[in-house]
């Protein structure tokens, strides 16, 4: 789902900030942050089903391994912070190089019988921003938190997919203090980035659809009158 697409726009945010507005008021913070974990969820789900269970498993082996590293002491920290990052990047390098290996060996052999692996989204954003909480977690820098805290740190919607890796010092003190709500000035300075960043998607980066190309351009067939 891209943020530019309608469904997006017209669909998913409405219903995330309507949501996000009756369950703070119905539940608290808590009822809230448990709203905008299923609406990220369906977010990163909508494009990808599959790749949900990844994301979701992701989230569970580090949030284990970073509560492991916090109750750890010693040589057995630093096993467990090598175990942590060397199991995020194996799994990032079979998404990210598997298709190559294959290329190369069906090259090298001959044969086909390589099948090809798609690239999950966002995949390098929410790895390596787990990795610098593994990293923070072994450094002390991380305050007690539940699974709920953790795994909307993670797959907040708005930087699933598209970055900036966030370290967990810069998110979950916001989220563990509960200030969560539709405050009108924080709201009107949101809506205003969203609608200058949606614009230079679409009149910027997109540009290229805009342009009028005439019959016959782009292509080496000659034009007769």
């Amino acid at each position: 789902m891209l943020f530019s697409s309608y469904t997006f726009v017209f669909a998913f945010l409405p219903m995330a900030l309507a949501g996000f507005a009756v369950a703070r008021g119905a539940g608290g913070a808590r009822a809230a942050m448990a709203w905008l974990l299923g609406a990220s969820l369906l977010f990163y789900g909508y494009s990808s089903p599959t790749h949900l269970l990844l994301l979701l498993g992701s989230i569970v082996l580090n949030y284990g391994m970073g509560q492991r590293l916090v109750s750890q002491t010693g040589g057995a920290r630093r096993i467990a912070l090598a175990m942590g990052i060397a199991v995020n990047l194996a799994i990032l390098g079979y998404f990210k190089y598997a298709n190559f290996l294959g290329d190369v060996a069906e090259q090298l052999t001959g044969y086909h019988w390589f099948v090809r692996v798609a690239l999950p989204l966002g995949v390098s954003f929410f790895t390596f921003q787990q990795i610098a909480y593994l990293v923070d977690s072994y450094r002390g820098r991380c305050r007690a938190h539940g699974l709920l805290d953790y795994a909307l740190f993670v797959s907040f919607f708005p930087q699933l997919i598209a970055g900036p890796i966030v370290h967990h010092c810069q998110v979950l003190p916001q989220i563990q203090r509960g200030r969560l709500g539709l405050r009108p000035r924080a709201f009107a300075t949101g809506i205003s980035f969203f609608t200058l960043g949606l614009a230079k998607k679409v009149l910027v980066a997109d540009q290229r659809r805009f342009r009028y190309e005439p019959p016959g351009a782009g292509t080496d067939a000659p034009l007769h009158p």
